[in-house]
């Protein structure tokens, strides 16, 4: 259930679904989401659905992270990207492959730890991970060209923001607790900021603080 042959099916499936960025899409095709879930799932990553990951959380369906994926890369070169909810690490290490640098903050140790193990597997050297408050982002790494957010807060946290380069990009779910939530992409004009709604998601919102 990991052969690429399953993996081909799912590129076909994000195809179908609208995906066009010919480069991310041979990145879901090329990556073991297999590895960033538990073993007694590894049957079914490569299915285009959450599946989770323990703490409360998920790895995001791969048509999300694609959709957001070729979001951050439209417009421009996008060098240095921060994540904000490492969660798996699945979002981090497609990033990985396709800008210069990744920087990933994640509020669950445990879970962060864990991101870090497989992405050591799999030899990735381009993200930085990080355990903290995603709220706050990572200031004294800033500013970023985009940033991804893969929880949803009411409203984007003003100091992430403020850490997006001028002609960058932020993509976020935005909604709050439960239900449906828009996808939006925002780019920072100056001190403009450009709101884009791309399409209704689900994630879970986003949290202050840091736990173990």
């Amino acid at each position: 259930m990991t052969s690429q042959r399953t993996r081909d099916r799912l590129v076909r499936q994000l195809e179908e679904a609208g995906i066009r960025n010919r480069r991310v899409l041979d990145v879901i095709a090329n990556t073991p989401r297999h590895l960033f879930v538990d073993e007694a799932l590894a049957s079914r990553a490569y299915e285009n659905t959450a599946l989770p990951i323990g703490f409360g959380q998920t790895i995001s369906q791969p048509y999300v992270v694609a959709r957001m994926t070729e979001a951050v890369l439209e417009g421009g070169v996008r060098r240095r990207v921060l994540e904000v909810g490492t969660g798996s690490g699945y979002q981090a290490a497609v990033l990985a492959q396709l800008v210069e640098r990744v920087y990933s903050v994640e509020r669950i140790h445990g879970l962060q730890r864990q991101a870090r193990e497989v992405c050591s597997a799999l030899r990735i050297r381009n993200v930085s991970l990080r355990h903290s408050d995603g709220i706050c982002g990572w200031p004294e790494q800033a500013p970023f060209d985009a940033i991804v957010l893969t929880a949803a807060p009411r409203e984007v946290p003003e100091a992430l923001l403020q850490q997006l380069a001028p002609g960058g990009v932020l993509v976020a779910p935005v909604g709050g607790d439960g239900g449906s939530q828009a996808l939006v992409r925002i780019t920072r004009h100056s001190d403009v900021f450009e709101q884009q709604f791309l399409e209704s998601v689900s994630f879970v919102p986003m949290l202050p603080g840091t736990s173990r």
